[in-house]
């Protein structure tokens, strides 16, 4: 195989919208064992640019979306859409994680412009950053042939809030988010996330 073992010691920058998307207009969970979490008939969607850099195993570009989810009363992450510029990332995730990842061409000025060519773009105006690395830990939901399957995340990152203008193609795969203005976009540079579980 041409990609490590689960768990990956991933480090890096990244760039998170999140937006509220009337439930009509959601993209389905990865999982049909999930569903979607509603706020007054709204959905909590996420799009992210992330940059994964030394000494993270494997180093590219990302452009993901998630739903979060419940399975029974316990939250979850579902992604529904992801892009790497790496082939490695691309098997790994498939076959770790059941991470549904393909591959784009990516055009990255750090911490200025974030663009995947066909699918949307992250222009950066300016970020506020928190003066100290909070702890992260989430649990993504995927479907693996007709099978949940639930994978831990965890680590540390920096925060802040960014200026941002966000653009997703409208007839390409994240439509749903073209035209919608996010609720807040989220600097997360750096973080340090193990992605996986250990012994496996």
């Amino acid at each position: 195989m041409s990609y490590p073992a689960e768990p990956w010691d991933l480090h890096g920058h990244a760039y998170v919208g999140a937006w509220l998307v009337p439930r009509a207009d959601l993209p389905a969970p990865h999982s049909p064992a999930t569903r979607p979490i509603t706020i007054f008939g709204r959905g909590i969607v996420s799009a992210a640019f992330f940059v994964y850099e030394e000494p993270s195993p494997l180093t590219y570009d990302e452009i993901m979306a998630t739903v979060l989810v419940r399975e029974g009363w316990r939250l979850r992450v579902s992604i529904t859409h992801i892009w790497v510029n790496s082939a490695d990332s691309r098997d790994g995730g498939r076959e770790l994680w059941a991470i549904p990842k393909d591959l784009a061409d990516f055009r990255v000025t750090p911490h200025r412009t974030y663009v995947a060519e066909g699918i949307g773009s992250l222009a950066l105006r300016a970020v506020r950053r928190l003066p100290w690395r909070l702890p992260l830990a989430f649990r993504i939901a995927q479907d693996r042939a007709g099978t949940l399957q639930v994978s831990p995340v965890a680590g540390r990152a920096r925060l802040g809030l960014a200026g941002a203008r966000w653009s997703f193609t409208p007839d390409g795969p994240i439509g749903f988010l073209a035209g919608r203005k996010p609720l807040v976009t989220l600097a997360v540079r750096p973080f340090a996330l193990m992605f996986g579980r250990k012994g496996t």
